[in-house]
């Protein structure tokens, strides 16, 4: 691939025909000219053959299992640009957004990942979660571009390659489902600043094909591993009380706690409590967590 593009694009894709043909048209027609890497995690749909034959200036990478959101490991390695957007298979970046975040990357060498503004379609309504990421109370230099951050949403997200690298990508043990919160802490952990941009923008249009309780399931689980890695106990323990309040009292939550629980003993072997200032910024993030009308667990 060219190294001349500065913002390489990386789609993980399963089971989403229909949705990823609409997202790599998006791409293609996008201004920057990005280089784009697909990764199909092991479909079955056709979606494989579709994008090959419909997208040819695309790179495909036909994964034989499902690696989850390890597949964007896959793809970075793939790309030869400084910087990398993700996508979801439903999700696509506004015309000028990465040469946006290209320009701030380049000013500003302390930056690790920046995150855009959902519009969600077809309304483009701001994400509910917006208010919560416009305002967040964590301090920074003021010359940063946006408001700091402590967890970024990976499909709508432009990572430093080194930065990503260095914190090792998206853990395989996490697989998918709140997965971006282990990361955004080891970038943290090791000194990167991670920023939300109001002139960065990605629209979602989400799919249909899902299983909600199975998204819940490890996003419970992964919140739960995640606060026992990286956090202090009496971090920890906050979190993990405050999860356990939020959840619906039924088997899918049962069962991801469940899981939680039988891998303490990986979580015990992996533990790696980050600093004091960034323990200290993520108890500062609890109160509007805990009000915030995005972080449900639903489904």
């Amino acid at each position: 691939m060219s190294a001349g593009p500065r913002v390489g694009v990386v789609v993980i894709t399963h089971q989403r025909r229909p949705e990823v043909l609409h997202t790599l048209r998006r791409l293609r027609d996008l201004p920057e000219r990005p280089p784009v890497v697909v990764v199909d995690n092991a479909s079955t749909d056709g979606t494989a053959d579709a994008v090959a034959a419909q997208h040819p200036e695309a790179a495909l990478v036909r994964s034989p299992v499902n690696l989850g959101a390890v597949a964007r490991n896959v793809g970075v390695e793939a790309l030869d640009t400084p910087y990398v957007a993700f996508c979801d298979d439903d999700t696509w970046w506004e015309p000028g957004s990465l040469a946006r975040a290209a320009d701030l990357f380049d000013a500003d060498p302390r930056l690790g990942c920046l995150t855009a503004r959902i519009l969600v379609e077809p309304e483009g309504r701001e994400d509910p979660i917006t208010p919560e990421l416009r305002g967040s109370p964590l301090p920074g230099p003021p010359d940063l571009p946006g408001p700091v951050l402590l967890s970024v949403l990976a499909g709508a997200s432009v990572f430093r390659v080194s930065a990503f690298t260095e914190a090792g990508g998206f853990s395989p043990r996490l697989w998918l489902g709140g997965e971006e919160e282990l990361l955004s802490l080891d970038l943290a952990a090791a000194g990167w600043w991670m920023c939300w941009v109001e002139d960065m923008v990605v629209h979602h249009a989400a799919s249909r094909v899902r299983d909600s309780r199975v998204r819940r399931r490890l996003g419970i689980r992964n919140t739960l591993w995640t606060a026992w890695l990286r956090r202090p106990a009496g971090g920890a323990l906050l979190r993990t009380g405050a999860v356990l309040r939020a959840v619906p009292r039924d088997a899918t939550s049962l069962r991801a706690v469940a899981e939680a629980a039988a891998g303490l003993p990986w979580v015990l072997r992996e533990r790696r409590p980050v600093p004091y200032s960034v323990e200290r910024g993520l108890r500062m993030l609890a109160e509007p967590q805990r009000h915030s009308r995005a972080r449900r667990y639903v489904g």
